[in-house]
């Protein structure tokens, strides 16, 4: 079974209600997205697009099997709704690696922006 790094910014973080799905997944550390991108939260749900550039993305790296990756996948709706692709990530550490994130294409419906990049629990509660 291959290993892949996975990088995730929303409810598959620690303490988030899909961070279930990682059970059994290595935690590698925290990161930043090398790129800026757009954070976005409609209701409680979390979404980036690529455009407009307004902050690197603060997420979680972890290193997942392929069957973990597939249930995230169907999680996720790839490729119909959110899109994985591999990108650029820096971790705390320093190093850089290249992790797959999900992406939504594009913004149907104006969410609320999160010009810092990082989605938290604060956020929920608002």
């Amino acid at each position: 079974m291959s290993e892949n790094f996975l990088f995730v910014y929303g409810t598959l973080k620690r303490g988030f209600c899909n961070h279930y799905f990682l059970s059994g997944s290595k935690f590698v550390g925290k990161g930043v997205t090398k790129e800026k991108y757009a954070l976005y939260l409609k209701g409680e749900i979390p979404y980036v697009i690529k455009k407009p550039p307004v902050s690197k993305i603060k997420g979680e790296v972890y290193l997942v099997d392929s069957e973990t990756l597939k249930n995230i996948d169907e999680l996720e709706g790839h490729p119909f709704c959110y899109f994985r692709e591999l990108t650029d990530i820096q971790l705390k550490t320093g190093e850089e690696i290249k992790a797959w994130m999900y992406f939504f294409p594009e913004n149907p419906e104006p969410g609320i922006l999160i010009p810092e990049g990082e989605y938290t629990f604060k956020l929920l509660k608002n």
